[in-house]
């Protein structure tokens, strides 16, 4: 008997950042319990990673503190690794970071992940507030060298200074990256996170550098990719862009006004007047964003994935119901499955 088409996908590992997206009409206690929620059903449907994001004073997002976060997930879930999507470490300072994730590996042995970003606070009175300056990413790479030598005991800035819990311990450090960051991934001989914002030609030339460029190290011998992108499924190609409009509203709608918002219901975005320069902002929020029945994303991911030579699939969707969402993330876990298309 002749063996069933295997989808796109099949054997792909999917991963969920979840950046605590708050919804109109909840509180934020109910929306940092909500992630927990979904990791625990991210990790029944299968899912590789659940790792959380840091934003500061941006009124729809309550993820702050997201090794704080990541100690409630793992606590909540048993077998998914967790970590961070990621750690802004211009914001901290290397050591404490270190003690942090040491803390974490210690209470989670072997489920933990270190993603780490260069962004700082949007506004000169966020960064004032974290203690940093506008160029404090510049020493981002200084700073990540810095951060691994105290898991490796090597760090010289600060002589007899040591990580503990920390040094010694083993936790996947990963470089979330736009645009350079890549090749600062590859002198590192890091793992690397990034989405095709700016175009699939410009990814496709940054990720061969990476592996061109890429120096083995003591945190990986090879290079690694993971692909991060907002993908939303449903059973009809109109539902699954229904369920981005929630987002791209209120990205529109921060880029208008200099304020990011709560999710709002599908309806109430459907029922909006919107301005034309909204509109306008509204619409290239949904381009380039993967969505579709099952069938047609998988094509779309799958063939994005094997384009690019993708190593895992970072999913950062967001939408205003939190079960649709949950579908969603069933119909893609399905499409990952050892299962055929044609089986289901």
């Amino acid at each position: 008997m002749d063996s069933l088409p295997r989808t796109a996908l099949a054997g792909v590992p999917l991963s969920i950042l979840d950046r605590s997206r708050t919804r109109t009409g909840e509180t934020e206690a109910e929306t940092l319990r909500a992630t927990v929620r979904l990791a625990r059903e991210a990790e029944e449907l299968g899912y590789h990673r659940f790792w959380v994001s840091e934003h500061h004073s941006v009124p729809g997002v309550v993820g702050s503190a997201p090794t704080v976060l990541a100690a409630a997930v793992a606590a909540s879930t048993s077998r998914i690794r967790v970590g961070t999507g990621g750690v802004m470490l211009p914001n901290h300072q290397p050591l404490v970071v270190a003690e942090q994730f040491g803390v974490l590996e210690s209470l989670f042995p072997g489920r933990i992940d270190m993603g780490l970003g260069r962004s700082v606070g949007f506004t000169n009175g966020i960064r004032r507030a974290l203690g940093v300056e506008k160029d404090a990413a510049e020493d981002f790479s200084s700073q990540v060298r810095e951060l691994l030598g105290y898991f490796t005991g090597t760090q010289q800035n600060h002589p007899q200074v040591h990580a503990r819990p920390g040094e010694d311990l083993t936790v996947p450090p990963f470089v979330l990256a736009v645009g350079e960051g890549a090749l600062l991934a590859a002198s590192l001989g890091l793992p690397l996170v990034i989405a095709g914002i700016k175009g699939e030609q410009e990814l496709l030339s940054l990720l061969d550098r990476y592996r061109t460029d890429f120096q083995p190290s003591a945190w990986a011998t090879s290079p690694y990719v993971v692909l991060a992108a907002t993908v939303a499924v449903a059973a009809t190609t109109e539902a699954a862009r229904k369920l981005l409009l929630p987002e791209a509203w209120a990205s529109a709608y921060s880029r208008t006004r200099g304020v990011f918002p709560p999710l709002q219901s599908i309806s109430s975005v459907l029922e909006l007047d919107m301005s034309e320069k909204e509109r306008g902002f509204f619409e290239q929020s949904l381009s380039g964003q993967i969505y579709g029945t099952p069938a047609e994303v998988d094509a779309a991911l799958g063939g994005l994935v094997q384009r690019t030579g993708a190593d895992e699939v970072l999913v950062t969707t967001n939408t205003y119901d939190r079960a649709e969402l949950v579908e969603s993330y069933r119909l893609l876990a399905e499409l990952a499955s050892e299962r055929s298309l044609a089986s289901r």
